[in-house]
């Protein structure tokens, strides 16, 4: 839907801030004490302002669906209604996000490497550029004169299961260039000469399953997520048992050593200490995600030494930054890095690598983003046409 269309269903945007405490109470999950409150309709420029005294039954502004309710950091202006027993917004636009850019355009945050008890990066969600809503990755774009490139690994959980727990089948599927159809086709839900295009919905169904063996989710995680009843589910399950009959004995080896030996790690040595009563999906997607982050380690450090100049890691992913003029000798350098890195860790088997490219003059954008994006894009030009007028 285009942003105008999106924007014209609304016949009000207000925009809305409260300031407030909490009386003194430092309790965690007390309601704030809302003060005051300062509102502006965006099309028409009433403001309303209203202190403590002068709060009624019900807010200043209709919350109906058919009104935007805009807010920075919207929790905030949501507790206020609570602690005034008013009404939620129907439709919020929540534009908080925390992350700083320095006097040169970038966004510096701690990693926060081995934070995770996989080994994997945790920057803050609220600092880093890639850590809120994915539509503010529209911010990231590259500076005159050079291009930033994100180069992710392909399927890089499902290649990493099938290398180390040598299952021929799953080594196949990941050859295959698209191991989720070529799982159905495996698991004969659907005929060999198969293609994304005409068995699409089948593709999705076993994709969402190899996934949730990957992220340890059981049947009823998985019929939540496909939205099919929790049968369906099973049978899903069943036969990726049934099909990576290896990879299943590979996996139910490292819970038994886990809880045997209190302890498991990934090639490189990063340990998983286990005591009391552990989660089992938890130790069977441990080497999956652990030797990922060594995986992403070890590239960071092949690329760096080899003269690329790396942005950010970013889970199974790379951000690197290169001049125009070699854009395509560096991109070739960097994805070497990443099928050397994988080979180590995988023994000799070499995940494969996505390229995207931004050029100068172009944004960051991620498909999941790009309504958002626009829609806030709209947003704004109208309030600079709105500015301009007022000041006719």
């Amino acid at each position: 839907m285009p942003a105008t269309a999106m924007f014209s269903q609304f016949r009000e945007i207000w925009l809305v801030d409260f300031e407030f405490d909490f009386g003194g109470s430092h309790e965690q999950g007390e309601l704030p004490r809302p003060l005051c409150l300062v509102a502006r309709e965006f099309r028409s420029g009433r403001i309303v302002r209203q202190w403590r005294s002068e709060f009624g039954p019900q807010p200043p502004y209709p919350t109906d669906p058919g009104v935007l309710f805009v807010a920075y950091y919207a929790s905030a202006e949501l507790g206020c209604h609570l602690a005034l027993r008013w009404p939620m917004p129907a439709r919020i636009l929540d534009l908080y996000v925390e992350h700083r850019a320095g006097s040169d355009g970038r966004n510096r945050t701690l990693l926060s490497a081995f934070q995770a008890r996989t080994g994997r990066n945790q920057p803050s969600n609220s600092r880093s550029i890639f850590g809120p809503s994915v539509w503010l990755r529209g911010l990231i774009r590259p500076k005159p004169g050079t291009a930033l490139v994100y180069i992710d690994w392909g399927q890089q959980e499902f290649g990493i299961g099938a290398a180390l727990s040598e299952d021929p089948m799953m080594l196949e599927a990941y050859n295959s260039g698209d191991p989720y159809l070529e799982f159905a086709k495996q698991a004969g839900a659907v005929p060999p000469n198969a293609t994304k295009d005409t068995y699409g919905e089948e593709r999705e169904l076993y994709k969402a399953c190899a996934l949730a063996v990957q992220y340890g989710m059981g049947e009823q995680s998985l019929a939540y997520r496909i939205g099919r009843p929790p049968i369906e589910a099973r049978e899903l399950l069943r036969k990726h048992h049934e099909t990576y009959r290896r990879f299943w004995q590979w996996s139910d080896r490292i819970v038994t050593h886990a809880m045997v030996m209190n302890r498991i790690h990934t090639v490189f040595g990063w340990p998983l200490h286990v005591s009391g009563e552990p989660n089992e999906r938890s130790l069977r997607n441990f080497p999956m995600q652990a030797n990922g982050a060594e995986m992403l380690r070890l590239a960071c450090c092949l690329a760096t030494e080899r003269g690329i100049r790396v942005c950010m890691p970013v889970h199974d992913a790379i951000l690197i930054e290169a001049d125009m003029d070699n854009i395509g000798e560096t991109v070739e350098a960097a994805q070497l890095a990443m099928a050397e890195a994988s080979r180590v860790v995988l023994n000799g088997f070499e995940l494969r690598s996505d390229v995207k490219v931004i050029q100068q003059n172009e944004r960051y954008s991620d498909k999941r983003g790009e309504t958002m994006w626009n829609r806030v894009m709209h947003l704004l030009a109208e309030a600079e046409s709105w500015a301009y007028a007022r000041t006719k």
